[in-house]
């Protein structure tokens, strides 16, 4: 089939699905939603694509922690055709919703996903949507199948990964906006409001505890990594880290790393930054919690080169995971996570 013939059969499809919507709504005495109705006809632009808003997706698959825990807050569970590569267990409040799903323990072939028949494939992270793993976004678009990646994650083009993003886009505003848009997408924006209400809540809550009390240049630096077999993989600039850490009152230890989200560093680079707190972001098993980084503490801890690191002085290298570091749902306990480990005069 010709890109051209699947576009309008995908037009024709999502328009004859409206109209049996209608038509069941009005044989029930019910009423399509006012976000529905107001989406009809339009799109919403994520990461420089346009995504029709003419229709709910039906048939969704979810890759990555963050898009995982995204469909279980919104509540569109029963709509997953399959669920792929967990970091760590999920929130204590979809691992119930979970346990029900098809789950790939890593991403699943391109032929395994459109197996799956999905109209939609709503993704955590940018290199699900490249050559080498499912396809660009415009690949499956040919095939009917549309697609999202969260918003502080945006590429430069489609089919681009990770070393492309602007860290201008790694803010919590866009993972508010995230929630809206797929709010109004998944015709669900009501919960979308709710869960954005009570993310802004507790950062809030951080944000006025920390007011007046934290100055600037008394902020302390955080390092979120963990050690591998030559120096440490490590949060840079570009990570949601960042923003995590700011909005707790701290300072990425480096923030400065640019180009792409992960680096590798050598120890002596850790001794020079000699960062306050260590953060050990363990992954990546769907069954996986913040006490398996128990291991990486106790090699950190028990390394005589890190001997004098003020985190390792201070006992300050703690536990944590790196589905916390990720833009998402977890966004704002991570962030009151953070600001209780390294201001525990303020919130213990």
């Amino acid at each position: 089939m010709k890109p051209s013939d699947a576009r309008a059969l995908r037009r024709r499809v999502r328009s004859g699905l409206a109209l049996v919507l209608v038509a069941t709504l009005t044989a029930c005495g019910g009423a399509i939603s006012p976000d529905a109705e107001e989406a009809a006809g339009e799109t919403l632009r994520n990461c420089d694509v346009d995504v029709p808003a003419d229709a709910p997706p039906e048939r969704v698959f979810a890759a990555y922690q963050p898009a995982i825990e995204m469909a279980h807050a919104l509540g569109i569970g029963d709509r997953l055709v399959g669920t792929a590569f967990l970091d760590a267990v999920v929130l204590d409040d979809y691992v119930e919703a979970q346990a029900e799903q098809k789950y790939y323990p890593n991403l699943p072939s391109r032929e395994e996903l459109l197996d799956a028949r999905p109209d939609f494939v709503l993704s955590g992270f940018t290199d699900v949507f490249t050559d080498e793993s499912l396809g660009t976004r415009a690949s499956l678009r040919e095939l009917g199948v549309e697609s999202w990646i969260f918003s502080p994650l945006c590429p430069s083009e489609d089919g681009r990964s990770d070393e492309s993003i602007d860290p201008a886009d790694v803010t919590m505003d866009n993972v508010y906006a995230d929630l809206r848009d797929l709010g109004t997408l998944f015709d669900v924006s009501e919960r979308a409001d709710e869960v954005i209400a009570e993310m802004r809540a507790t950062v809030d809550g951080v944000t006025e505890t920390l007011e007046g009390r934290v100055d600037e240049d008394e902020r302390p630096t955080v390092m979120i990594g963990r050690p591998g077999d030559q120096g440490f993989h490590v949060a840079g600039g570009p990570d949601f880290s960042t923003e995590l850490i700011d909005l707790a009152g701290g300072v990425n230890a480096f923030a400065d790393l640019d180009g792409r989200r992960n680096h590798q560093v050598s120890v002596e680079d850790v001794i020079e930054r000699d960062p306050d707190h260590i953060l050990i972001d363990v992954c990546c098993d769907a069954e996986m919690t913040a006490a398996d980084s128990a291991p990486d503490i106790e090699r950190i801890m028990g390394n005589p080169a890190l001997a004098n690191l003020t985190a390792v002085t201070e006992d300050q290298v703690w536990e944590f995971t790196f589905a916390d570091r990720s833009a998402g749902v977890r966004s704002a306990p991570a962030v009151a996570t953070i600001a209780e480990i390294i201001h525990p005069d303020l919130f213990g």
